[in-house]
């Protein structure tokens, strides 16, 4: 039975390992460019003066790197679900071959127990060597950026990618299984996990554990903090943000700039401060308008998620993905009885 499967199984296999040594080249070399950028950084902020600075252009140099790289490796549970999941049984099916194997001594849930576990085995090590390397690669970068829980970045880390991978495979397989066609298979598992990976982080990640709350004063200096002020729809939002003394925190909701008494504050007052604030010659990233929002004594309030959670976030979200991989095995076997 393993030496079938290997048969069957060694040119993905061939594929999937050069993969991982183009791969683990490049990260290797990045971990080591991003380490050595990282010293110099760490070097410049022995004058206080300059470490703002300095901060800015280490994280410059390889945000994007980074996050293409995050974005990039995100795609491989998917195509390990397309093209080593969805063919797994139905290219048998498709060719005809299922009926040589399924007339042999061994059963027909014992041939695909003993194919997903040979292959969903070669796909764990795949996602999870490739998440490790960049994992490693990122790591100095990450400690300073400070974004673990960033939705992209989050799901490129660590174990969570294991878990893709292995309900990927076991989808494609299912989907396979039952579509009975390989291209159909193929193209259908792609985009049902490609919704999945859409759906979880923004629907079900940020009620893993109830979430903490604080509110943070409009001073002129925390308001300069934030990244942008307005909205398309001329909304008194405010974004980008980060929890006083947490950069590492998760923020999952601001809330509009609201007023002491906890009501929103009238557009009318936002817009002006935006539009036509006094002029003071503050500097800062919004200058006037920081100044003119502070003296109406506004606040927002957060939802975040410490980071202390990460790793709970992690094991939860690997182990959610796990269970329902399980679960469509179980769906897999036995559906095949009637197949």
């Amino acid at each position: 039975m393993i030496w079938l499967n290997w048969r069957q199984f060694r040119l993905h296999a061939l594929a999937g390992a050069v993969g991982l040594l183009v791969i683990a080249a490049y990260l290797l070399y990045l971990g080591f460019d991003v380490r050595d950028a990282h010293a110099a950084y760490r070097s410049r902020c022995a004058d206080p003066g300059t470490c703002a600075q300095a901060k800015s252009q280490f994280e410059g140099a390889y945000r994007t790197t980074l996050l293409f790289l995050a974005g990039g490796l995100g795609l491989i549970p998917v195509l390990i679900g397309a093209f080593w999941g969805a063919p797994l049984v139905a290219r048998e099916l498709e060719l005809g071959t299922h009926r040589l194997v399924w007339n042999q001594s061994i059963t027909r849930r014992r041939w695909l127990l003993g194919r997903i576990a040979f292959v969903g085995l070669a796909a764990l090590v795949f996602a999870g060597s490739a998440s490790m390397l960049l994992t490693w690669a990122a790591s100095p970068y990450d400690r300073v950026a400070a974004d673990r829980f960033g939705t992209i970045v989050f799901g490129a880390r660590h174990i969570a990618p294991i878990g893709y991978a292995f309900l990927s495979f076991v989808l494609g397989t299912v989907v396979g299984l039952l579509v009975r066609r390989t291209l159909p298979a193929m193209a259908i598992t792609g985009v049902v996990f490609l919704i999945v990976q859409f759906a979880v982080p923004n629907l079900i990640r940020p009620h893993y554990m109830p979430p903490e709350t604080t509110a943070l004063p409009m001073t002129a200096q925390n308001i300069n903090q934030a990244k942008n002020l307005g909205s398309i729809t001329g909304a008194p939002a405010i974004g980008g943000l980060q929890v006083p003394g947490a950069p590492d925190a998760w923020v999952s909701e601001i809330s509009p700039l609201r007023t002491a008494d906890g009501r929103t504050v009238p557009g009318s007052d936002f817009n002006g401060c935006l539009n036509s604030a006094p002029k003071t010659g503050a500097e800062g990233t919004f200058g006037d308008t920081a100044v003119c929002l502070s003296k109406l004594d506004l606040h927002v309030d957060f939802q975040y998620q410490p980071g202390s959670r990460y790793w709970t976030f992690q094991a939860t979200e690997t182990g959610l993905y796990l269970v329902v991989g399980a679960v469509l095995t179980a769906v897999a076997l036995r559906r095949v009885r009637r197949s």
